[in-house]
């Protein structure tokens, strides 16, 4: 059996390996003999996006907890960090959340939270997968857990989220939101409504198969339209758990999670909220944010791409303010994982305590030009094997100096291959990133 878990727990194509009922009743086992104390009182809340196979899975995993003793609390559609947050709130010993995330619908996943609300180490990731592939021990009647559907969660999770703002009011903004057709699609109105923002609310009927279809954080360019078709403040687009999320300013123009980290940043060093002097982000993010922080005196630490990574990092270095480009931000004080709703509703205090626009807070830096392309792949063979691959790498890093970079990972979710390419110069950007993708599809493609 091939490695299950990926860089964000399970994920592939449902109903087929390993997204099928009989690999998540099996990963429902094994996660409750982990947890299952010997009196059978050991918990997991489990919640899921919008996604039609989500049912099966979701009936499947409660089975396989039930099965060996481990009650279930089930929450239905909520965001990925709701999940994380009700785990440490219901005093659950871990928690599930299915999902695919940004994928196409027709993909699903799982992902774990331990106890604290933070994402499996490796280590436990590993010990499920020993117990997948070995024998289970069967338990007495009188053991089986009990499943509930607990009817107040939306509710805790609504509290919890406008309480990182101290439920301030945000009366005055006009802002897009765009749910993707995803787990937010009813709680991420609701909650900018309840502090008084005037909300045109777009993706938010889910039907099974429209999740990330066209919409949300993957596709912004509806959201950037109707900021300037409503003559809005701002535009919000989460992706289908919640857990990312891109914005736009009032001229429609997209702002991503580099710009939105960096002026939170220079917000919490004014205020002197910012730990260690420091953010933590990918190799994903831009040259022009690292050299804009260092100018402000802030530490950038730079880890592999992931948000796991991102957070690793900043729990061990003292960290509070995080995240990636493509909108996975990370509020230590808050949340245990990427908060779309959070920090939106952070983004969105910004404003109106500065009275400023989003497009004067994103002004602070000068992006370099960056070209990111994604190109599937037959077999993801390693970076440095493929054939002529690191001399054409050697030789453009020599020609853009100090003044550019190549980036060339596997996606960790996907069967895809992502080239980046940045440097100072755009015409160098964009012939790079032509040569790279033309060779790397002549071999892999």
């Amino acid at each position: 059996m091939a490695r299950l878990f990926g860089t964000d727990g399970i994920r592939g194509k449902a109903n087929e390996y390993p997204i099928t009922p009989e690999i998540a009743l099996k990963v429902g086992k094994a996660v409750a003999q982990i947890y299952a104390k010997s009196s059978g009182t050991a918990k997991a809340v489990i919640g899921k996006d919008t996604r039609l196979s989500g049912y099966m899975l979701e009936t499947a995993l409660t089975s396989g907890m039930l099965s060996m003793g481990m009650d279930v609390l089930e929450i239905g559609p909520m965001p990925t960090p709701a999940v994380a947050h009700l785990v440490r709130s219901m005093g659950a010993d871990c928690g599930i959340m299915i999902t695919a995330s940004h994928n196409p619908s027709d993909d699903n996943g799982i992902k774990i939270f331990s106890a604290d609300g933070f994402k499996l180490p490796d280590e436990t990731e590993d010990e499920i997968e020993k117990i997948i592939l070995g024998e289970v021990p069967e338990i007495t009647p009188r053991r089986i857990g009990k499943a509930y559907r607990i009817e107040d969660a939306r509710g805790r999770y609504i509290e919890f989220a406008k309480s990182s703002i101290q439920n301030r009011s945000l009366k005055g903004i006009k802002a897009v939101l765009d749910c993707a057709n995803g787990a937010a699609y009813y709680i991420a109105p609701l909650i900018l409504k309840e502090l008084g923002v005037e909300v045109i609310s777009v993706s938010t009927s889910p039907n099974g198969t429209n999740i990330n279809e066209n919409c949300g954080a993957t596709h912004p360019e509806e959201m950037c339209r109707l900021v300037r078709e409503h003559h809005a403040d701002v535009g919000i687009s989460l992706d289908g758990d919640a857990d990312r999320v891109i914005f736009s300013d009032a001229e429609g123009n997209v702002v991503n999670g580099d710009r939105i980290i960096g002026l939170c940043a220079l917000d919490y060093k004014a205020e002197g909220k910012l730990t260690s002097d420091s953010i933590a982000v990918t190799s994903m993010s831009n040259m022009g944010l690292i050299a804009a922080m260092k100018q402000a005196g802030i530490q950038v630490e730079v880890t592999a791409v992931g948000d796991r990574y991102v957070i690793e990092r900043m729990k061990e270095k003292n960290i509070k303010l995080g995240g990636e480009q493509s909108g996975h931000l990370i509020f230590l004080d808050y949340a245990t994982t990427g908060d779309g709703i959070i920090s939106a509703l952070h983004v969105l205090k910004l404003m109106k305590e500065k009275n400023m626009t989003l497009a004067e807070m994103a002004s602070f830096m000068e992006e370099y030009p960056q070209h990111l392309e994604s190109m599937k792949v037959r077999e993801k063979v390693p970076v440095a094997e493929i054939p002529g691959l690191s001399d054409l790498i050697a030789r453009a890093e020599q020609e853009f100096g100090d003044d550019g970079r190549v980036v060339i990972r596997y996606s960790g979710t996907e069967n895809k291959i992502r080239v980046l390419v940045e440097c100072k110069s755009a015409e160098l950007a964009d012939r790079w990133i032509k040569t790279l993708c033309s060779h790397i599809q002549k071999e892999l493609c």
